[in-house]
Formats: C-alpha cells, sequence, structure tokens
C-alpha cells in the first residue's frame, strides 16, 4: 500500500492550469458554472471528457460521479479529476484547487488520516483505500499520533490496542461506504459526531466466545451482553476467547489453550471502554494464587499444614493489610481470601469482605494480642474498633473505588452518569465516611493505650451531633438513591459494566454497590447493640460508666430522630403523591406543618356533597380532612363531538374540610347495638351558621370503624388542643338520622341502578344529532335504525318527513312515545300545494 506524505490531502494548485472541461450534465448546473467562471480559467465542455485526455495537458475534469474512462487511469499526471461536491466546497471556502493526481469527489474526509486493520483480501482493501482517497482522506500503515480513525474488520491486534489505549475511534468499514452514499451532499463531514455514532466498531466484533464457571443466570446475561456486543457465543472447542470465573474455575480444565483465558474484568471493562481491552492484562493464571486458601499456595498445593501455622498465617496477613505501605495491598487477591476478615460479633451486619488499610502502628500489636488474655470489657471494644474498621473499609472503597471514577467520567468525553445521578446515589455519603474516619482514629489510639478506665462513651458522645447531621439525609432518601441506582444500572449499559467490574475487584468482595450502600443504614443499631454490651461488663464505680450510659442515649436519640425524620419525609412525599393523584385539588394541601394520616373508602349517604351513593375517599391529614371522588374506571359513551382524553388522575376534589370545622363525630347505632359501618360529621364553619350533617357508610372492609374515629377524634382534638379526644366521639341512634332503611343498604345494586340510569343518557346523546351533524351522515343513520318500518310505500315527502323526524329525535324520548305512533304530517314546506284557480 503507498504511503502519503502529511500534506497529501491539502488543497493547492501546484503547477499550472491549462483549462477546465465540464463533463456531461453539469453544464447545465449553473452552480457549478458559476464556480467554475469564477476560477478564470478556459472552460470546455465534453460529453465523457475521453476525447481531451491526450490533447491538453494539465486539465481539470468535473465530473458528476466517480466512473466512465477518466477513471481507468486515475494517476495520469497528464490531468486530474474534481467532482463537483469538491468543487463547490472548494469554491465556498475559497481554497485554491487541489495538486493530488488522484480524483477527488468531496471533501467530507478532508483532514482525516486512517489507518486499516484486520484485512484479509487485498481488493477489499484497496476499494476502501480508494474512497477514502476520494473524499479527500490520507492513508497510514502504521498507527502514529497523526492517525485520526483505525478502519478494522475485528478487535484484537496491536493496532485495535493503540487505537482503544489513545482513544482513537475505532470504526467499521460501514462508515466509509456510508460517507461514500452521502457523497453529493455539499458541506457534509464523515467525522461528525452523530454520523461515526452510528458505525464505531462493537467491542466483541468477530470475537467467539466462551463462559465458563458462572451461575447459570449470570452467564445467560453475559451472553446476552455479548451478543448485542457484536460477539458470538462459541463452545470452548471453538472460541478466541474465554471467560473464567475466578472462584467457580479450576486451572486444570483449560490445560493448553490457544485461546486467549481471561477474567470477568476482562470483559466487563471492555463493554464499560466500548473497545475489547488487551487480554494480557487480565489472564487468568494471574488470578490462580487468588482462588487457593490464605493458608496454601500454588507451590504447596496438597501439603496438610497444622492449625498453629495457619492461625499464625492468618494473623500475619491480617496485620499487613493493615500497615500502609504494605506491598501486600497492592497484591491481587481472590473473594475468597477475604473470609478471615469476618468481625469477632460474627453477625452478618458487621462482617466484612473489604480489605481494611488502616493508618497507625498501634494495631499490629492490639491484633497479635492473646483476646484470652483481655477482660470482658476489653473484648467488646476490640469488637467495636474491629467492626469500625470494616464498616470504614466499606466508605472508602466507595468513595475511592467507585464515587471517583465515576465522577472522572464525568468530566471527560463520555461520562457514565450525568451530575444529578451521582449526587442522588453519592451526595449523602461523603459526610457519614468522615464522621467515622474521624471517630475511628480516636478508637484506635483508645484501644492502643488500653487501660480499665479509657473513656470509651466520650468518644462517642463527641461525635454524636455529627451523627444527627449526617444521617437523616442518607436514611431518608436511601428508597430514591436505590431506585436512581436500578435505573441508571438498566438503561446505562456502560455503567452496568463498571459496576460488574467493580464488584470482581477484591475491594469489594463480589459485593454490588447496593448491598455496600445498606451499610450506613445498619451501622448505627450495630453500634448501640456494642455500648450496651461494653456497658453490662463496666462497673458502676468506673468513670466511664456514666459517659457511657450516656452515650448509649445519645445514639438511641439519634436513631429516633432518623426515624421520626424519616416518618416525616415519608408523609411529605404521601402528600405530594395525594395532591397529584386528585384533580383541582386545592394548592394548600400541600404544607411543612401538615401531615397525612390515612386513608378511609366511604359511601355517602346524605346528599350534600357529591350525591347520595356515591363512593367517596376520605385522606385524612393532621390538621384537614380531603374529600374527593373516585374517578369511573369505565369507557366514555360520549359522542365524538364531544369526546374529550380522559384526565390519568384517580380522583376528582369535592371538598377540603379542616378539622376544626368538625364539631362532632356520631357513632350511629340502633337499639343500643353499634350500627355497622355507619357514621355522621357534624360541621359548621366560622362563614356558616347553620350546623351540617353529613352520614356516610364504610365501603372497606379492611377499615375497622372504631379505630377509624377514634383515630379521626384523636386529631381533631390536637388541632383544638384539647386533651380528651373522646369529647368529639358522640353514639347516636339510626332513628334520629335522616336516613332511611334503603339509603343505609346503598352498596352494589343501587350503584348499579345509578350507573344504568347515566349510561342510557350516555347512548341516548351519542346517537343523537344537533345542527353541527353533516346531513349525509343524519340520512345514512336515520334509514339504517328508522322506527318506522318500511317506506317503500310512502310518498317523496313522506319519506323526507320520517327522515327528519327519525334523525331529529332522541332515542330516550322514542322509549317513552306510545307503541303506535301517529299519523305523520310531512312538513308544510314540502306538502303538495293546490294550484289555485285563475
Amino acid at each position: 500500500m503507498e504511503e502519503e506524505d502529511g500534506g497529501g490531502s491539502r488543497l493547492e494548485l501546484a503547477g499550472t492550469c491549462q483549462q477546465i472541461c465540464v463533463v456531461g450534465s453539469l453544464a447545465l448546473d449553473p452552480l457549478v458554472m458559476s464556480a467554475v467562471q469564477a476560477l478564470g480559467l478556459p472552460v470546455s465542455l465534453s460529453a465523457t471528457g475521453s476525447e481531451l485526455i491526450d490533447l491538453v495537458e494539465n486539465t481539470i475534469f468535473i465530473v458528476d460521479d466517480m466512473e466512465g474512462p477518466l477513471f481507468e487511469a486515475p494517476h495520469n499526471p497528464r490531468f486530474r479529476v474534481l467532482g463537483r461536491t469538491a468543487l463547490l466546497e472548494l469554491t465556498d471556502r475559497g481554497e485554491n484547487l487541489p495538486s493530488t493526481t488522484r480524483p477527488l469527489f468531496s471533501t467530507s474526509m478532508s483532514g482525516l488520516v486512517v489507518c486499516f486493520t484486520g484485512f484479509r483480501k487485498k481488493d477489499h482493501l484497496m476499494k476502501l483505500v480508494k474512497l477514502v482517497q476520494s473524499m479527500g482522506g490520507s492513508i497510514r500503515k502504521e498507527m502514529s499520533v497523526s492517525v485520526t480513525h483505525l478502519i478494522a474488520q475485528g478487535c484484537g491486534g496491536k493496532k485495535y490496542h493503540y487505537a482503544t489505549t489513545f482513544r482513537v475511534p475505532v470504526m467499521s468499514e460501514d462508515w466509509v461506504f456510508a460517507a461514500w452514499q452521502r457523497r453529493k451532499e455539499v458541506g457534509f463531514g464523515a467525522a461528525a459526531s452523530d454520523f461515526t455514532a452510528n458505525f464505531k466498531l462493537k467491542p466483541f466484533q468477530g470475537a467467539k466466545v466462551c463462559f465458563v464457571g458462572f451461575p447459570e443466570e449470570e452467564k445467560k446475561h453475559m451472553e446476552e451482553v455479548l451478543v448485542e456486543n457484536g460477539g458470538t457465543v462459541a463452545d470452548m472447542s471453538d472460541c478466541s476467547h474465554v471467560v473464567v470465573d475466578n472462584v467457580q474455575a479450576q486451572a486444570s480444565t483449560f490445560g493448553l489453550m490457544s485461546s486467549h483465558i481471561v477474567k470477568p474484568e476482562w470483559f466487563w471493562i471492555s463493554v464499560q471502554n466500548e473497545g475489547a481491552a488487551d487480554e494480557t492484562e487480565y489472564k487468568f493464571e494471574g488470578c490462580l494464587e487468588g482462588v487457593m486458601s490464605p493458608a496454601t499456595s500454588r507451590d504447596s498445593l496438597g501439603t496438610p499444614t497444622s492449625s498453629r501455622l495457619r492461625k499464625r498465617k492468618r494473623i500475619r496477613d491480617g496485620v499487613s493489610r493493615q500497615i500502609p505501605d504494605s506491598p501486600s495491598i497492592h497484591k491481587r487477591r481472590s473473594s475468597i481470601s477475604d473470609a478471615g476478615l469476618l468481625s469477632l460479633s460474627s453477625s452478618f451486619l458487621d462482617c466484612s469482605t473489604v480489605s481494611e488499610k488502616l493508618s497507625t502502628d498501634e494495631v499490629e500489636a492490639a491484633t497479635l494480642k492473646s483476646l484470652s488474655n483481655l477482660s470482658p470489657r476489653q473484648q467488646v471494644f476490640h469488637e467495636l474498633v474491629q467492626t469500625e474498621t470494616n464498616y470504614v473499609g466499606i466508605l472508602r472503597t466507595i468513595m475511592t473505588l467507585i464515587k471517583k471514577p465515576l465522577e472522572e467520567f464525568s468530566e471527560g468525553e463520555g461520562p457514565l452518569l450525568d451530575n444529578t445521578e451521582l449526587k442522588t446515589i453519592f451526595g449523602h455519603l461523603p459526610p457519614i465516611y468522615d464522621l467515622h474516619a474521624a471517630m475511628l482514629q480516636e478508637l484506635i489510639r483508645a484501644n492502643a493505650n488500653w487501660t480499665e478506665t479509657t473513656s470509651i462513651g466520650s468518644i462517642i458522645l463527641r461525635h454524636s451531633r455529627d451523627m444527627v447531621k449526617a444521617y437523616p439525609p442518607f436514611v431518608n432518601f436511601f428508597e430514591q438513591t436505590k431506585e436512581m441506582l436500578h435505573k441508571c444500572d438498566e438503561t446505562k449499559p456502560r455503567f452496568h459494566a463498571f459496576l460488574k467490574v467493580c464488584q470482581s475487584k477484591p475491594e469489594c468482595g463480589r459485593q454490588t454497590l447496593g448491598e455496600l450502600l445498606i451499610r450506613p443504614v445498619q451501622r448505627l443499631p450495630s453500634i448501640s447493640l456494642l455500648l450496651g454490651d461494653i456497658l453490662k461488663h463496666t462497673r458502676k464505680d468506673n468513670p466511664d460508666h456514666a459517659a457511657l450510659d450516656e452515650a448509649l442515649h445519645a445514639v438511641r436519640e439519634v436513631m429516633t430522630h432518623i426515624n421520626e425524620d424519616k416518618r416525616r419525609m415519608e408523609a411529605c412525599m404521601d402528600m405530594f403523591s395525594i395532591f397529584n393523584d386528585i384533580e383541582n385539588c386545592p394548592p394548600h394541601l400541600v404544607s411543612s406543618h401538615r401531615a397525612f394520616v390515612t386513608r378511609c373508602d366511604v359511601i355517602e349517604l346524605s346528599n350534600e356533597l357529591s350525591g347520595r351513593g356515591d363512593a367517596l375517599v376520605f385522606f385524612l391529614f393532621s390538621d384537614i380532612l380531603e374529600i374527593c371522588k373516585k374517578r369511573s374506571k369505565g369507557t366514555s359513551l360520549k359522542s365524538p363531538n364531544t369526546a374529550t382524553l380522559r384526565s390519568c388522575k384517580h380522583f376528582k376534589h369535592v371538598r377540603l374540610i379542616p378539622l376544626s370545622d368538625i364539631k362532632r363525630v356520631f357513632d350511629v347505632e340502633r337499639e343500643g347495638n353499634n350500627e355497622e359501618n355507619i357514621f355522621a360529621l357534624k360541621c359548621r364553619s366560622n362563614q356558616e351558621l347553620k350546623e351540617k350533617l353529613y352520614s356516610f357508610s364504610l365501603s372497606d372492609e379492611d377499615i375497622d370503624k372504631n379505630n377509624f374515629l377514634q383515630t379521626l377524634c384523636r386529631q381533631l382534638a390536637n388541632t383544638v388542643c384539647k386533651a380528651d379526644a373522646a369529647y368529639f366521639l358522640s353514639p347516636i341512634d339510626y332513628n334520629e338520622l335522616d336516613i332511611s332503611a334503603n339509603d343505609a343498604a346503598f352498596g352494589t345494586l343501587s350503584k348499579a341502578f345509578k350507573l344504568a340510569s347515566r349510561t342510557k343518557m350516555k347512548i341516548g346523546r351519542t346517537f343523537s344529532f344537533n345542527s353541527k351533524t353533516p346531513s349525509k351522515l343524519k340520512r345514512a343513520v336515520s334509514s339504517m335504525m328508522s322506527p318506522f318500518g318500511s317506506t317503500t310505500n310512502l310518498t317523496p315527502a313522506s319519506q323526507l318527513a320520517q327522515m327528519r323526524l327519525a334523525s331529529c329525535t332522541n332515542l330516550n324520548e322514542l322509549a317513552s312515545s306510545p307503541s303506535e305512533p301517529e299519523a305523520l304530517k310531512p312538513p308544510m314546506s314540502v306538502q303538495p300545494r293546490r294550484k289555485r284557480p285563475v
């Protein structure tokens, strides 16, 4: 392949150009002729241009397409070929004509330097090279800093990995063909981001991948991701890559294979980066040592080891992981090797498979102490330090291994998450991490300088106020955090791959981000339990006893504050949800001092609010009662002229009653027995002088009437500052209310009759016409549904009268008309008239 120099595609005029020849139908193109005349050179016209090839040197042929005799010798120095698109683009930009002898049809790839890899057929490759050069691009044999795009047939190879490392776009050959299809568009650029995005080479294009050792569900998911990214699922006997689970697979399974045997990180990092990663960095052999247990190595596999030696090795490994400059920190380990880092409490709440790195040498001495020589108080405190160490390690992993890289991606060209999503997931975590990192340092110093009088409670008390500030925002919005995390994981493939890469790292211990984020929710109850155990083993004459008691009380107050704050937040969210679900709801329903209490479905027995028998819903708040009507779930029978889109809201506002306007709550009784599900409210506002009585029947079988009425009375008492809530609840005899037995029996049957009546009216309106209805439609419907039988024996005037009557009569009126219709008379306008005698 011939290699061009750096300026091979620069459009400059070298030598003397004697004339310009316009070929074919371009002579009729005013834009072309105007651009040619502006060059100030002699212009000739030709049907094909073949007759001028050998007659005149330094001729520029302007063609409409790249075909014909001019392209049989494209490197003939006697002439140059320029396409219509290139001519118009050059003249628009004020640039000179090209000096290259290669045909130039457009400048859509002008300035682009392209390299090819993976093409086996030379003819196909030369075709692509010719197209690139015809669009103004340059070609390089090898990758260099000047190469702007790599065109590959599949993933892999030195050129490919060079491009992925230095972020050079890797394109498929379809990019060249698609750009050539748009060669006649003036001003089109093949390097436009919206155009190149459709032709980037998929990460696993041409790869045949086999997955080994994964659970069936995970394997199926990875195979789906593979196919979406251009790869093919293959057997181990016919594959280019074998992706092996670090834990489940055994090294002896593979033997000597020519395929790339890689870890899962290779697969997910390729999806994340949108390009296949270098297999040498993720070889499966590099993690064989991590698959083995902590007490063995590859050289000693199968050799029996005493329990004392295993215990000493676990202690040494634990100490080395806690020294900041220890080389073992950077050593790759499997998640199985982290099993020895479980806390002494044997509790899943505080267990961690995360590698902890402490910043003091005192922990080494504390770790080497025999726990049997410690007092019960010191043993529990040691457990507190250990669990706090694990917890801070988890927070550090989230902050450094997950949050920080995501923020760095957001500042680059291809962010995985936007700033809003980052803030929603991680925004409330930094204050908690700073709080516990500072508290851990104090606990470490206390553990290193331990005495029985060491004040543990004072350490907790110093940080209790920060707990009140740091934890409520995280706990209150934890559900929103989980929803946002799940949404991004489902809709963003690169973010999903990033989480899979993080999960496979030893620092995460094969735990998902959701499992790590739940630890702050669980930490305060764990601290409370451990402080209670320390207090049990602390003598009352110990100076730390009072401080521990106060610290335990402070932690429980923090948890109570968090729970109350969470309840208030949930009540506010419920209030907003109710407001958005009610049509025409008053805006002042939403208030910061108001909280949602309960909901109750009722049927109105009076006729004061919506209508007797209507299904209503009570939304009881701390100081107000919202009454709304349920929307019907049935389809509308309105005529096309009046049909409108039904609102998506489920309720319609009826009345907003302040609880201060409810003067009494009546529990309806009949002859001394409690009348089931019937109650009444006596209301009077400051603007109304007359009291109103509203009666209702509970329609929700899951709601107990006594509990609901007691709850309502309690809110009434709180509103008017009365201590006795029973003051508002009074029994009333059934006969004292203006309710008949039929009213009390309002239920499914009554609602059915009411619905049938309304449906009858809607059907009548549907088939009735007004002045706007087309006359042809009136006559067509009238002829099909005329209630007067046959019209064959009627005169034209009678038929017209029947049509008019049928089209203008409502069906409801027809239903009430007598069975024998009266004799019809045609209207006066169509009755025959006798001629007056002259």
